[in-house]
C-alpha cells in the first residue's frame, strides 16, 4: 500500500506543479504589453467603425444619391426577371451593388483615416527617434574614440617624460643606463 500512496502523493505534486505553470503561463500571457495593446485597439477600432459607417451613410451615401434618384444602398439590379414586389416579397434575382459599393467605400474611408491620422505620423515620429538615436550613437562613438586619443597622448606624453627605455630588469649596481660600450662578451 505504501508505494501506491507514494505514487498518488507524486502524482498530485505533479498535477500541482502543472496547475500552476498553466496559472503562471496565464498571467504571463496577460501581463505582457501586447495583449493589453490588443484589447485597446480592439475597443478604439470598434468605435471608430461606427464613426465611419455615420460617416457613409450620414454624408456620402445622400451625395451620391443626389446624383441618382435614391440613396446609395438601394442601388440594385436584377438578373432574372423584372424586380418587382409581390406580397412583400423580391422577385426575381436581384444584385445590391449599391450595398457592396457603400461597404467599399466605408473600407477607404476608414484606411485612408488610419493611414493619414495613425500610420504616417507614427512612421514620422519613429523616423526621427532613429535618427535622433543614430545622432546619440555617433556622438558615443565620437567621445569613446576621442577619450581613447587622450588615453593615448597621455601615455606617450609620460613615456617621453621617463626618458628612452632601459629595459624591464633589475640591477643592483650603481647608475642606470643601457651600456653603450663597445666591447667583448666573455665567452666569445
Amino acid at each position: 500500500m505504501a508505494p501506491h500512496t507514494a505514487a498518488q502523493a507524486t502524482k498530485g505534486t505533479l498535477v500541482a506543479e502543472k496547475k500552476e505553470s498553466l496559472l503562471a503561463g496565464f498571467k504571463a500571457f496577460l501581463m505582457r504589453g501586447n495583449v493589453i495593446d490588443l484589447a485597446v485597439a480592439v475597443v478604439i477600432g470598434a468605435a471608430f467603425t461606427n464613426i465611419v459607417n455615420s460617416v457613409v451613410k450620414g454624408i456620402i451615401n445622400p451625395v451620391v444619391g443626389a446624383f441618382g434618384t435614391k440613396n446609395l444602398e438601394s442601388y440594385s439590379s436584377c438578373i432574372k426577371d423584372s424586380c418587382r414586389v409581390v406580397n412583400g416579397e423580391v422577385q426575381g434575382i436581384q444584385l445590391q451593388w449599391g450595398l457592396v459599393l457603400s461597404a467599399v467605400l466605408s473600407f477607404l474611408i476608414t484606411a485612408a483615416v488610419v493611414y493619414f491620422l495613425m500610420v504616417l505620423p507614427m512612421a514620422k515620429i519613429l523616423a526621427k527617434r532613429a535618427a535622433h538615436d543614430k545622432a546619440k550613437e555617433g556622438v558615443a562613438e565620437t567621445m569613446e574614440i576621442s577619450e581613447l586619443e587622450v588615453l593615448k597622448e597621455i601615455r606617450d606624453h609620460l613615456v617621453s617624460q621617463r626618458g628612452p627605455s632601459t629595459g624591464t630588469g633589475t640591477g643592483t649596481g650603481p647608475g642606470t643606463g643601457s651600456g653603450g660600450g663597445t666591447g667583448t662578451h666573455p665567452t666569445s
